[in-house]
């Protein structure tokens, strides 16, 4: 007999047909069928890659490399509990997350000696992994509203031996106010309806979801975002990024921001080392948006990695 699966809403399914390119439709479906490999990312403040693979080993895990990034492994599902339970997890020596979060930071490219400012940080796997490519040499500036997420952060961030973090439980729509042009780059992974994580095996995974729930984000999101570009040094970095597929959360937000500033903001050119990818859109149903948001990108779901959005935007030096 078939294994049956719930079905998604219609209403998300409508939307994927619209958002998705027709030649990844299928795969994309049956990625939400699937269970994923487990991944998880060296933290290299506190071990290698070289010998976190050598003391997995030992305890008779079998992690592979991911090709494309150094400090990022593979696991079997089924070896997901023995992971958690080993010491290399209870010592902070790796992060579990999925691949097409370990992007974002990334692209960000944060610099030893920089001010960084992660703005809507819980859990805190992006900024573990900021800290990490900053050496713990410069200032990390963390931000987060809700409190349990706020304390479950600074654990984490305690765990993987974070020392430049200064932590702030706050809107981060206020921080552009108290926190004029202070940073060199931000990154914003924006509070979202978090469509990119539904789940057939788990319906309580879209429960909560409706294209009201994707307007009241996408207001939250218009405040942060702004909140962001005041906080952003000129000359600075500003990544965006969702786990929804909504572009009334992705390119409408960016669309907004980039009319209401103009010359002074500028979308870089992405170059991910991974093909499941496309281009931002510049046309959302009866609406043309503006042209640079084709440099843009939006990771496609697969069987290996959740659906992602992201923009990196430069704030004029002048």
């Amino acid at each position: 007999m078939p294994i049956l699966f719930p079905e998604l809403p219609d209403e998300f399914l409508s939307l994927l047909n619209e958002v998705l390119p027709p030649a990844h439709k299928d795969a994309a479906l049956v990625s939400f069928t699937r269970e994923k490999p487990v991944f998880f990312r060296v933290n290299t403040l506190r071990i290698t890659a070289e010998q976190l693979q050598r003391q997995l080993e030992s305890d008779n895990l079998w992690p592979r490399p991911v090709p494309w990034l150094s400090v990022a492994f593979s696991l079997a599902v089924a070896d997901k509990r023995a992971l958690t339970k080993t010491e290399a997890c209870q010592k902070g020596f790796f992060y579990i997350q999925n691949l097409s979060s370990m992007l974002a930071p990334w692209v960000l490219d944060p610099q030893p000696g920089e001010t960084i400012l992660d703005l809507a940080a819980a859990p805190g796997g992006k900024s573990t992994q900021i800290a990490a490519l900053m050496k713990n040499e410069g200032r990390l500036s963390v931000v987060e509203a809700v409190k349990p997420r706020f304390f479950k952060l600074k654990a984490n961030l305690d765990q993987q031996g974070v020392e430049i973090a200064r932590m702030f439980l706050m809107d981060g729509r206020a921080v552009g106010r108290k926190c004029p042009q202070m940073f060199d780059r931000i990154l914003l992974d924006a509070p979202c309806s978090s469509e990119a994580r539904f789940s057939r095996l788990d319906p309580e995974s879209w429960a909560h979801w409706s294209p009201r729930k994707v307007k009241e984000m996408a207001r939250k999101q218009k405040g942060l975002i702004a909140s962001a570009w005041t906080s952003l040094k000129q000359g600075g970095m500003l990544l965006y990024c969702t786990c929804s597929f909504s572009p009334e959360e992705n390119e409408l937000i960016l669309d907004r921001l980039l009319r209401r500033v103009g010359d002074e903001a500028q979308l870089e050119e992405i170059t991910l080392p991974i093909e499941n990818t496309q281009p931002g859109l510049t046309r959302w149903r009866d609406k043309t948006l503006h042209p640079d948001l084709c440099k843009a990108v939006r990771i496609l779901p697969d069987e290996m990695m959740d659906g992602f959005f992201l923009a990196l935007i430069r704030k004029a030096a002048s």
